[in-house]
């Protein structure tokens, strides 16, 4: 059973080494990522005790509520935060620093207690192309990308496969004032590769060599009654799936990719990676994260 999530007025107070460190979102319930530092962390402490006084857990914060959370929090002795939906963007003006990685990103999904104030790092980008090669054997430039939404998550997302110079790149979103909104933040943070805004989600790319990706970076997929974010009957063409989603392991997405024989995968591992990662940035420590996985299998069974 996934540990339940604290409220802000359930805050613990940390004292004599002891650090508080969380992940931030709404909704959180479904979140393993306490299990993932947990084992992490248990690693740690088994060279370097201090670590045992080191605890992660997970606080539901309500989108309005998000200016208020970061100094309760801090009082509280709190030094380092995930942040998932929908805190990845909004989040942004109340940070005393961002990393020029997560600036050019345009979102955060990690921050760090540092000189007296929150500085934002972006983790997911990294976790996310690692997963990928590991899943389909191939890097982000070899494929065409189709990414669903146009929220935090796709921020990292699109940013990552710009990075990488992906052959192709599209957004589908269902509001396309949104849509276009993210790629002129591309385009003023300094990418100059186009992207296509989609007002429906088709392959744009179906007459190039290269194989499309669709990653779904939506948050359809995070409660079982949720909808599909796209049909994959109107991909007659091979395409790989990837769902950012990992609880539940398998979306009403990844069940008509497994049915349709098309190769697919959820974020589990995208998941391990940016977790690997933060706790990388807290601790100034190597991470395993072999420890990670099983932590994180222990918490999905």
């Amino acid at each position: 059973m996934l540990e339940e999530p604290l409220s802000l007025n359930q805050l613990p107070n940390f004292y004599n080494n002891e650090v508080g460190l969380a992940v931030l979102g709404y909704p959180i319930k479904h979140s393993i990522s306490p299990e993932l530092h947990a084992a992490a962390l248990k690693e740690l402490s088994e060279k370097e005790p201090i670590f045992r006084k080191w605890k992660y857990q997970k606080i539901e914060v309500l989108p309005n509520r998000l200016a208020e959370a970061l100094p309760l929090l801090s009082d509280s002795g709190y030094r380092g935060l995930n942040l998932t939906i929908p805190h990845k963007v909004e989040v942004l003006p109340l940070l005393d620093c961002i990393d020029d990685q997560a600036k050019v990103m345009g979102a955060v999904n990690t921050l760090s207690w540092e000189n007296q104030g929150w500085k934002g790092y972006n983790t997911d980008g990294a976790g996310l192309s690692g997963d990928i090669y590991n899943a389909f054997g191939k890097r982000l430039k070899d494929f065409n990308v189709l990414v669903l939404g146009a929220g935090g998550a796709s921020r990292a997302a699109v940013s990552q496969c710009l990075m990488e110079d992906c052959q192709n790149l599209a957004i589908y979103n269902r509001s396309i004032e949104r849509a276009s909104h993210l790629s002129e933040i591309l385009r003023t943070n300094g990418f100059s590769q186009e992207v296509l805004i989609l007002d429906q989600p088709v392959n744009p790319f179906a007459d190039t060599n290269s194989e499309l990706l669709i990653i779904n970076a939506t948050s359809l997929g995070l409660r079982r009654e949720d909808p599909s974010p796209v049909d994959l009957s109107v991909f007659p063409e091979l395409v790989y799936v990837y769902d950012m989603v990992y609880n539940p392991p398998m979306t009403k997405l990844l069940k008509q990719a497994k049915e349709k024989k098309i190769p697919f995968s959820n974020g589990l591992g995208m998941l391990v990676g940016q977790a690997a990662r933060s706790l990388e940035i807290w601790t100034g420590r190597d991470i395993s994260e072999n420890a990670m996985r099983q932590g994180a299998k222990l918490a999905l069974t």
